[in-house]
């Protein structure tokens, strides 16, 4: 549980027992039934990465995006994560590496599952190098969505599939891989951050072998 739902529900809760006490008992139903939803909201079930290098999905949500762009001069993958209400918010880190930039930018407030919220909403930009890639995924804020959480800073080092920040409320997750990943993911399939791979990393090339051939040794005298 993110510590952000238990305050949630604290206060809608003395707010149900104060309407029950001084309205009655049907005062305290509707801050009831909005405590219990704050704590199903603010969930942060444990999730079991899987083995290998793969990327992983840093949202849970549906994919409603998943098309090469140009950004500054090269292709990438853009894969975007639509998250409802219902839908676990909290965000994790898609590879293994260091976080070498983080670009926050205030903006609008679309529906998130709209393709302009992209561009224009309110939007946390993070960058993460690993050994063999580097993957950018933006925090976008939604039509309900207000706020933008990240917990780490520039320099930090993260585990894949490590919990990194949380977006309250509807919101959309933009994923950029390199071009040459294949996306294992497509349009409208569930995703959940931590455990769906959306791509597969590359198989290192061997390093050249040398040919089993016989050594001429040179005559002596």
């Amino acid at each position: 549980m993110v510590r952000d739902g238990f305050i949630y529900a604290t206060a809608l809760a003395f707010l149900g027992v104060l309407g029950a006490m001084l309205g009655g008992f049907r005062w305290a139903v509707l801050p009831g039934m909005l405590a219990v939803f704050a704590l199903y909201f603010f969930r942060d079930p444990e999730r079991v990465v899987p083995e290998g290098e793969g990327v992983v999905s840093p949202a849970d949500g549906r994919v409603v995006d998943r098309r090469l762009v140009r950004l500054e001069g090269q292709n990438f993958w853009k894969i975007s994560i639509f998250l409802s209400i219902f839908d676990v918010h909290v965000n994790r880190a898609p590879i293994r590496g260091t976080i070498r930039s983080l670009t926050y930018r205030r903006g609008r407030f679309r529906i998130a599952s709209q393709p302009e919220a992209s561009l224009e909403n309110e939007q946390n930009t993070v960058s993460i190098e690993g050994e063999r890639i580097s993957v950018t995924f933006k925090q976008i804020a939604g039509l309900v969505a207000r706020r933008i959480v990240f917990q780490k800073k520039i320099g930090d080092r993260v585990e894949r599939g490590e919990r990194v920040g949380l977006i309250k409320f509807g919101s959309r997750v933009d994923v950029f891989l390199p071009e040459g990943l294949t996306p294992l993911v497509e349009l409208g399939e569930h995703v959940q951050g931590g455990t769906t791979i959306l791509a597969h990393l590359p198989q290192p090339s061997a390093p050249p072998q040398l040919a089993d051939r016989p050594v001429a040794v040179p005559k002596s005298g």
